[in-house]
This record gives structure tokens, sequence and C-alpha cells, in this order.
């Protein structure tokens, strides 16, 4: 087994709860990791062989796209087209952090974060 990290994927996004979130929008912050059999990729050195980072990159930027009230429905999304697009993925992190929330004070992020199994997933 192996890790791959994409980390500090920013993004620009209109998710959140209040109505002025969703019109004008913030600052993201994603990362993500995965657990995957990299043994075959370690020795081919073929890019079929391993999880594309393009690939878990491009997941989270069309994702992040879709606007949703909750950071946690944005992760759970994020998860599950990781599973489903990269067939090699066993486990998954995900982090979605919103930079300088609307929440009444001077806080420079709020995060979520989320692990799954692929065993545990429901697509």
């Amino acid at each position: 087994m192996g890790v791959i990290k994409v980390d500090t994927i920013k993004v620009f996004a209109n998710h959140g709860c209040l109505s002025e979130e969703t019109l004008i929008g913030s600052d993201y912050i994603v990362n993500l990791k995965i657990k995957a059999n990299l043994k075959a990729s370690c020795l081919s050195d073929n890019l079929n062989d391993t999880v594309d980072y393009v690939l878990l990159n491009t997941i989270v930027k069309e994702e992040m796209a879709i606007a949703s009230k909750l950071l946690e429905t944005v992760a759970k999304r994020i998860i599950n087209r990781i599973f489903n697009d990269a067939p090699q993925v066993k486990k998954a992190w995900v982090s979605v952090s919103k930079i300088n929330p609307p929440i009444g004070g001077d806080v420079k992020k709020v995060t979520i974060k989320l692990k799954e199994s692929r065993k545990n997933i429901i697509l």
C-alpha cells in the first residue's frame, strides 16, 4: 500500500447557508489523502498503474463548483467521486476549509474532515 497526498488545492466556490455566501462566494482550501496499492506503478513507471494527481485535482474542482449549503456535503461528493473514478483507491481522506468564514468573529478558517474506506462507501 502507498499514500498519495494532494495538498492545498485552492478553489473559489459558492457554498454556505447564507444567501450572501452563495451569491458572492469565497475561498476554500481542499486537502486529499488516498491510500492505494502502488506496487504496480513502482515497477512499471506507467501512469495507468497509479492514481493520477490530475484526476484527483479535477474531481475536487468539479465537485467544489456545485454549490452546497454544507461543507460536509461537498466533502462526501468528493470522496464518492474518488472511489467511482479511481478504482485503485482503498481509503480516502478529504478536508475542506472555508477561509474567513462569516461567523461573527475573527476566524481564519473552518475545516471539516471526512475519511472513508471503499468497503464502507455508498455510491
